[in-house]
């Protein structure tokens, strides 16, 4: 990981850094030179939730296996501020001014407090394409929010102009601003950047309303299905299975061979195995262990491609209504 002048590297630093006790990530914090706190700092301030896919990735790269289980962590403002005020003490202060700084300098920085209500308010009427910078912009669980105030039709351009979105220029950004009459300078330097695409439709969506996702696929999948493959391929991970009901996993074990979850499991948290152990019976349980140690050492590739076979397992049942996930991180409640 190139901490020193790869922003993916930052970014890769900062999700590790999330993944870790607080403790343990006060103590490598404080090992850092000040210009690579500074910079691994703000990673995480811009950063809200990170997906346990996401965050295997990462640590995959440090060690081939964990022996605690991933859960999805939160990044944000706040969590920066008190890491950066363990790791620095006393000599903090400069710090946290330089991190507020920049945060405050981010496009639509202004909206980043704001209620999703309130910008609702303040964008209901503009033309989806600005509608789709903005929301591109903000966090996924607030641009959510907007998103799901917005009238059916409006959903719909809004969350095609995002996935049809590559690059815009400062400029653009800029006269958008202005327009919507912000009262703060934007700070940007004259490189393009990257915004929208389809991974920011898929952290939209994972934390819209399932009546908001049924309406943008329906209306996607008349003229654009293979936008909607591509979006669901990226809302729903291998871990995410570990979240699903004990009857859920149960239907799914009977539409998955055990040689098949044997290799997918080589590469999965302890959670996730303890989840599809603990719906087997103990001869079978035992059976796809023994299975798994036969294995031995295998390519995180064949591991990854067999987790995604699986998935799309998991995508069909759903589809014939065999089972049905919770949408986010929300867990579904029952009734007697």
């Amino acid at each position: 990981m190139n901490l020193y002048n790869d922003s993916d590297g930052v970014r890769k630093a900062a999700i590790l850094l999330m993944s870790m006790e607080e403790e343990h990530a006060v103590h490598v914090l404080s090992l850092l030179p000040r210009s690579y706190v500074e910079k691994v700092s703000i990673a995480i301030a811009q950063l809200d939730m990170v997906s346990t896919g996401e965050q295997e990735v990462v640590i995959n790269e440090f060690l081939q296996t964990r022996p605690s289980a991933i859960a999805p962590s939160s990044g944000g403002i706040d969590k920066a501020k008190n890491l950066v005020k363990k790791a620095l003490g006393k000599d903090a202060a400069d710090m946290l001014s330089v991190l507020q700084q920049t945060l405050e300098s981010l496009p639509f920085g202004f909206l980043r407090k704001a209620d999703a209500q309130n910008i609702l308010t303040f964008l209901i009427e503009e033309h989806p394409q600005t509608i789709a910078m903005v929301l591109s912009y903000l966090p996924p669980p607030l641009a959510a929010g907007v998103l799901g105030g917005l009238p059916a039709a409006r959903q719909l351009a809004v969350i095609e102009r995002i996935a049809e979105m590559e690059q815009t220029s400062p400029e653009a950004v800029e006269e958008v601003e202005r327009a919507l009459n912000t009262r703060m300078a934007l700070f940007m330097t004259q490189a393009f950047q990257k915004v929208g695409g389809i991974s920011a439709v898929a952290e939209i969506l994972n934390v819209s309303d399932r009546a908001t996702e049924r309406n943008i696929f329906d209306g996607l999948a008349k003229g654009k299905a293979e936008l909607v493959d591509e979006i669901r391929r990226l809302m729903f991970v291998f871990e995410d299975i570990s979240k699903l009901g004990d009857k859920d996993i149960q239907t799914i074990l009977k539409n998955v061979e055990t040689s098949q979850w044997a290799l997918a499991l080589k590469g999965a948290s302890q959670a996730m195995q303890e989840k599809v152990l603990g719906n087997l019976s103990q001869r079978a349980a035992d059976m796809l262990k023994e299975e798994m140690g036969f294995l031995g050492k295998v390519k995180l590739s064949e591991v990854e491609a067999m987790q995604q076979r699986i998935v799309d397992v998991v995508r069909s049942l759903e589809d014939s209504g065999q089972i049905a996930r919770p949408s986010g991180d929300q867990t579904e409640e029952f009734v007697s």
